[in-house]
């Protein structure tokens, strides 16, 4: 599903049977990293909390916060705010855009979540994108870990918050959600509006169905416009 060539963080992944398995790895991961550095640049005020580090060229617009621990990249756009929670790392050329969330969650390189989007307790791969209004849910409503479906059977993944896996250059359109512990091979697309749950083979596609109804414009009348006034 993923290129570790696109991430310097690639060790994460290390001793882990199934990529969801990195999750729970990122908080000690962070901790042992050493010495913080910031080499941002702030257009505006931005907070930037404690054990942050941030690569040369990346941008944090007006109104950013950044909670840490995180680590972000280089020439990355975290835009107007944006809200960067605990556990995070941020690959090279990502973008975290406006009123965007993202907590205990890996970006691969190139990763986009421009607008208005949740991302938690996820792995999003090298050039995965996210249109507009876009929702990974990382917590079911009943009790009980997440599962997911291997070779037909429902297998326990341990964790109670798993939101996604989003394979390279998966594309998630405007408004979709997708459930918790939802997996997308490399190059799958989910068409807007749709919610998905469960495992997206590489580069398929899923879309909604529902008809349409297309009916003709019907002309006001004189009674219809007065009452308009």
């Amino acid at each position: 599903m993923f290129d570790l060539t696109q991430t310097r963080h690639g060790a994460l992944f290390d001793g882990c049977n199934y990529a969801w398995e990195a999750l729970a790895k990122i908080a000690s991961y962070l901790d042992a990293i050493k010495p913080h550095e910031l080499h941002n640049r702030c257009e505006g005020t931005a907070y930037i909390g404690e054990n942050v580090s941030i690569g040369q060229g990346t941008v944090l617009e007006d109104g950013v916060m950044i909670v840490g621990p995180a680590v972000i990249g280089r020439n990355c756009q975290i835009r107007h705010n944006a809200y960067i929670r605990q556990n995070v790392i941020i690959g090279d050329d990502c973008v975290v855009g406006n009123a965007t969330e993202v907590k205990n969650s890996v970006l691969f390189n190139k990763a986009q979540a421009p607008h208005f989007n949740y991302i938690g307790d996820s792995i999003l791969g090298y050039k995965a994108h996210l249109g507009a209004g876009v929702k990974i849910s990382n917590f079911k409503i009943f009790p009980g870990n997440i599962m997911v479906e291997i070779d037909g059977e429902p297998f326990d993944t341990g964790l109670r918050k798993f939101g996604a896996l989003m394979g390279d250059q998966c594309e998630v359109g405007c408004n979709a959600v997708l459930s918790p512990g939802s997996i997308l091979g490399r190059s799958s697309v989910v068409y807007p509006n749709v919610t998905w749950r469960g495992f997206l083979a590489e580069r398929m596609i899923v879309k909604n169905k529902t008809a349409q109804e297309i009916s003709p414009r019907r002309e006001e009348t004189e009674a219809t416009k007065k009452s308009k006034k």
